[in-house]
């Protein structure tokens, strides 16, 4: 059978969406938490949070199999980051399914990579396409299920099949104070009303944009948390309104903070590149489904 190659994340929250949806979907539960594991330990040993009685060199010998591609390869991503070592990150493998092989291939920016014609399929953050290729418009990008409308299809050949529902929120917040400015919920109608700044993540600036609509942002200015600032939420309280990524939002409330409008899911979803498609690609992205649900896109 076809070896069918997937560009995925080598770290991280998305990544292990992929590998806990292909285990539900092949058996391989025990491969996936190996993988998983072993790659939170060595995030806690990079943020300090453990200590390790071997070199990396060494950790990274014992964790790579490289005579049997079935077993997981890592790799050391150098850091650039003032004192920050190089971390042990995921690399590849490969896993027996009824569709074929699928060889699950590390890339830092898979997205990219699809759009280079490297893959035909692969996994990547919402965001990233968001940041990347949506166009902006007065109208706000709400779902997962409008990207593929706002893509240029002379800008590029990618376009999103599924999500896999690991979804953390851009939520809107404010301090009681301005949440209580306007008599309003704290929506996208809060923020076309209002006048001021709002704190948001330097890298998100275009998400931003394309979550809330280019109308609502005629009298606002964008700021952003200080270099070394922890929580990004404590920066929003000093400011007074902004948006970030939110869970359970109880470091917002911790810094006296109200939780607005979920404005858009922040999740892995997987990307094809339409051009690359073969009858192996097609049959690998459909493992990747919801089994009761359809692609958001027949493309």
């Amino acid at each position: 059978m076809t070896t069918t190659r997937v560009a995925v994340p080598r770290k991280g929250r998305p990544l292990e969406a992929v590998l806990e949806r292909l285990a539900a979907r092949t058996g391989t539960t025990e491969l996936a938490d190996e993988i998983i594991s072993t790659l939170r330990y060595e995030k806690d040993l990079t943020k300090g949070n453990q200590d390790a009685d071997d070199h990396v060199y060494h950790r990274l010998a014992d964790y790579s199999e490289l005579d049997d591609p079935t077993r997981p390869e890592f790799t050391l991503l150098r850091d650039d980051r003032d004192g920050m070592p190089r971390r042990v990150v995921f690399d590849s493998v490969t896993v027996p399914t009824d569709r074929g092989d699928v060889q699950l291939i590390g890339r830092e920016e898979p997205f990219r990579a699809l759009r280079t014609h490297e893959f035909a399929l692969g996994f990547d953050s919402a965001d990233l396409v968001l940041e990347e290729v949506v166009e902006l418009q007065d109208d706000p990008l709400r779902t997962i299920g409008e990207i593929n409308d706002r893509i240029d299809p002379l800008d590029t050949d990618v376009r999103v099949v599924t999500g896999l529902g690991d979804t953390v929120y851009h939520t809107l917040l404010a301090t009681p104070t301005v949440a209580d400015s306007q008599d309003r919920p704290l929506d996208r109608a809060f923020v076309r009303q209002y006048a001021g700044e709002l704190c948001i993540s330097p890298r998100y600036e275009r998400l931003i944009e394309a979550v809330l609509g280019t109308a609502a942002l005629d009298d606002i200015t964008f700021t952003y948390p200080e270099n070394g600032q922890e929580e990004e939420e404590a920066a929003i309280a000093e400011t007074g309104l902004g948006v970030y990524l939110t869970v359970t939002g109880s470091t917002a409330r911790d810094n006296g903070l109200v939780l607005g409008e979920q404005l858009f899911p922040s999740e892995t979803v997987l990307l094809e590149n339409s051009s690359e498609r073969t009858p192996a690609t097609e049959g690998v992205a459909e493992l990747f489904a919801e089994p009761e649900a359809t692609a958001l896109q027949s493309i």
